[in-house]
Parts: structure tokens; sequence; C-alpha cells
């Protein structure tokens, strides 16, 4: 899966994007507070810059662009300060904002943010939030329609802020009927859209709880959403629901598929806006390329971890979202130094997982297995064969991927954190740099057949057999690309 993940991403460029909902000016005052004021006890904050950003669906709208697709963005703003100011940062991003509406008894929604020393102190928001008048709704919903036609797909960015009226809603439903294109949905209300022919929506963990009809829950957030990912499914009528879990990664929930886990990198920015924004977008975008399900996840996080380690409401670039999939700096072929990256995630009090394998051809019964594996632990290492060791494990006309391409391809996936090549049959030599807490081996082993077990387990491990993935092996694969695609599905040996 992930060797496609840049393909996916060059298949970006030209497609057509249709973003809905409330557009907002996102402002940033900022600058120092050295005094108290003499009025009241509050800081006062001396501002050194201004900075004026698309924000909701404006903001949605940019990422579309900036990862490369052309965008229509269809809202509707005052005609006021915040409204000109508004379109004047879409264009800075490239954004078009002939399509926006101007309401003359609406206000443009603005959220203005106050920081001083990095600190965001206070955030005042203004702004209409009444439902669309008459001939404004008649507006949108001509636009909607004519724009729709010329669609790859459409995405919704719904604040509860009045775009989004009934009739605009209807009217997805009516063109999604017409003729089926890809429609992501991010809302407050997604139950308002379980009619509308929904591709996949896009709640954080809040709003799936808010779906199931609870306000807290105890215990592991993606366990629990896995075991709710039916009723997720059902609430909203969606083929994909993809519930964000902000530090945790997401959980991507599909129809007669298991869940599929992405995993986040942890960035010391407190003050990034807008990831659920940049996830949406390339989400929309990944599956109107034709991305899987599991691909466009992995897209989707990536490009959202982008955005999180930068500052403010902010936008992913597609030479940015190219940098992120190809896990620069996951593959450590040292010893020693992958021994003391590996120690340094112990002092911090993170537990090792560990498992090797070849991972000529990955497929999804790989990317299954793996994300299974990263659940055990906090650290995923993956020892991978080199292409000697590959070919006197099975035979001379393997591996079909050199070991540079097997590692990058790897190192694309969220729950893989170091790659580690070896040249040995086994890897033992590497289990004693690495002393796993956890070493995962798939379902066609027993602990009998692990020559490494006892080392593990002398070095304070366990030993853990995930069961099978069915799906096809890289030997399936191979024998049904050379029989001409004939063979039957078969499981993976992992």
């Amino acid at each position: 899966m992930a060797a496609e993940l840049p393909s996916l991403l060059d298949r970006f460029t030209g497609l057509r994007v249709v973003v809905v909902g409330e557009a907002m000016l996102d402002a940033y005052l900022e600058g120092g507070a050295a005094r108290l004021s003499a009025e009241a006890p509050v800081p006062v904050v001396a501002v050194e810059e201004r900075r004026l950003l698309p924000g909701g669906a404006a903001n949605t709208a940019a990422n579309v662009r900036t990862l490369g697709a052309d965008v229509t963005l269809l809202s509707a703003i005052g005609d006021d300060r915040e409204g000109r100011l508004l379109r004047e940062a879409l264009g800075a991003h490239g954004v078009a904002s002939a399509s926006l509406l101007t309401e003359e008894a609406r206000a443009t929604q603005a959220k203005t943010r106050v920081v001083a020393a990095g600190h965001m102190l206070l955030r005042f928001d203004g702004g209409s939030i009444e439902p669309l008048g008459r001939d404004a709704e008649d507006a949108l919903v001509d636009r909607l329609v004519g724009a729709a036609a010329a669609a790859d797909a459409i995405l919704v960015s719904d604040y509860g802020y009045g775009i989004l009226t009934p009739r605009v809603v209807a009217t997805l439903a009516r063109l999604q009927r017409e003729e089926e294109r890809v429609l992501v949905v991010d809302s407050k209300d997604l139950r308002a859209f379980r009619e509308a022919g929904v591709t996949a929506v896009k709640p954080n963990f809040r709003q799936a709880l808010g779906l199931l009809g609870a306000s807290d829950r105890s215990g592991p957030r993606p366990e629990l959403i896995a075991a709710e990912g039916e009723r997720i499914l059902t609430e909203t009528g969606a083929r994909i629901a993809a519930v964000t879990l902000d530090s945790e990664g997401a959980l991507v929930l599909e129809r007669g598929r298991d869940p599929y886990r992405t995993y986040a990198r942890r960035h010391a920015a407190a003050r990034a806006m807008g990831a659920g924004d940049t996830f949406a977008a390339t989400l929309a975008l990944a599956l109107a390329a034709g991305a899987d399900t599991p691909a466009a996840a992995e897209l989707a996080s990536a490009a959202a971890g982008v955005v999180v380690a930068k500052d403010g409401t902010a936008c992913c670039r597609a030479d940015e979202l190219l940098a992120a999939i190809t896990g620069e700096g996951k593959v450590v072929a040292d010893r020693e130094r992958l021994a003391a990256v590996v120690a340094r995630h112990r002092q911090e009090g993170r537990r090792i997982v560990f498992t090797n394998g070849c991972f000529d051809l990955l497929h999804r019964g790989h990317v299954t297995y793996l994300s299974r594996a990263k659940t055990l632990g906090d650290v995923l290492v993956v020892g991978l064969n080199s292409d000697e060791s590959v070919a006197r494990l099975k035979g001379p006309d393997r591996p079909l991927n050199p070991l540079a391409d097997r590692a990058h391809v790897l190192a694309a996936l969220s729950c893989v954190d170091l790659v580690a090549p070896f040249p040995e049959e086994t890897p033992e030599r590497l289990l004693e740099a690495v002393r796993p807490d956890v070493f995962v081996k798939g379902g066609d082993y027993t602990r009998a057949m692990l020559p490494e077990a006892p080392l593990v387990e002398r070095l304070g491990g366990r030993v853990e057999l995930l069961p099978y993935v069915e799906d096809r092996s890289t030997t399936g694969i191979i024998e049904r690309i050379r029989d001409g695609g004939s063979r039957p599905a078969e499981r993976a040996p992992l």
C-alpha cells in the first residue's frame, strides 16, 4: 500500500473539488506581554504582528488548493471588513473567491486570537450564525448544482453556522442519487447527512461519543471506537468513518472491513489549528484519486501531522506531504545508532515492539498485521531482511523489490516507527540491540518454530503470536500474477 502513496499524491493535480460550508477569517494578534494593566489584573499585549488566515471551510479549501487540486469554495459572508480580508487571505493561498456569496444582512464569521509570548490568552468570535436567507439559499443551491457537475469530490465543512440548511443538504442528496461522487462530510451534526449518500465522515472522538449517545466513556479510545464501529456507520449512513483521536492518530471504520488505525507523531506545538480541516481535505482528495481506504487514511494522517507541527491555522503543501510519507529518518542501518534511539524511547517510558520479515510486496495483510503489532506497545521496530538474506530464504528470484524500496515503503506507514535492515536469515543480533518488550510474529508460526524466542525471553521480553490475516500472501500474489489472476485469494502468512 505505502508504495502507492507518492503516486496518489501526483494524482491530486487536476482533481476538481467543491467545498461547501462556513468560510471564516482566522486572525492572530501576537506580541509580548511584559506588564499588567493598571485598569485590571490582566496582561497588556504589545501587538507586534497581525496574521489573517482562511479558517473553517476556507481553510479546508486552502488545503485542497495547496495539495495541488482545483477548488471551488461555496459559502456566504458579509459585506464587511472581515469579508474583504477573508477574500484577500484566500487569494494569498491561491483560492478564488468568486463563488463566495455576499449577503448584506450577514456578518462574516471571524475568530480572533490574542497571543503573548507564544501563549494564547483569549479568543473572541463574531459573525452571523442564522440560517441563510431565502435569496442567498437559492443562489447557493444554484452554484452547488453547477459546480457539482464537474466535480470529482464534494467536501462539506459544516460548523453549524447556517450555511448547510436542510435544503442545501437535500440538494447534496439529490446530486448523489443522480451521479454518485466522493462526498466527505465534516460536520457537528453528522446525522443530518445520513440520507445524503455520504462516502466518508470525519468525527472527532467527542463527536463520535455524541453519535453513540454518550458524553464520556472510560478506557482506551481506539478500542472504544472499534467496538462501536457498526453503530457509528449506521448513525451516519456513511461507508467510511474516520474518527480522529488527536495525539492517538485516527481509527478508520469501513463497512465489511476490520478497523484500520493510523498513528500520529507527537509535536511540541500547542497552538496548531485546523488539522481536522487538513485531514478531511486530504481524505477527500485521496479517495477521489482512487486510493483504497487505508492508503487514504495514511495520507490524511500524514498531512494532518504536517499541520500540527506548524503554528496557528495552517495548510499542508504537496511537497511537505511528500516528505512526510517518504518516512525520512525512520530507516536506521547502524545498530549502535539503533540501540541508542531505542534506549531514548525506553528512558521516556515507551514500550518497544519488534517484528521482522522480508516484506517484499507489501499488501493489506502486512499492513493490518503491522498495525495490530503497534497496538502491543508504543514504538514498533521492523527488522527487514537484506536482499541477500531474502534470496537465501525465498530463492534466487526474490526479492522482487530491493532493500531500499522495501524499507521506504515500510517507513511510509504511520504504525512503523523504525526500520532496521539486517543481513542474517534470523534477527538474533538485531534483537540484542533492540531488546524488545514484545517480539511479534504472525499466526503461521508457533513458539517452537521461533529460534529467537528463548533469546527474547532471556532479554526480558515476551513473544506474541498474532492471528492470520485473511488476505493474499506475497507468494500467492506472485502466483496469481503469473497465472493471469485466476487463483483465489488466500490468507496471508506473516
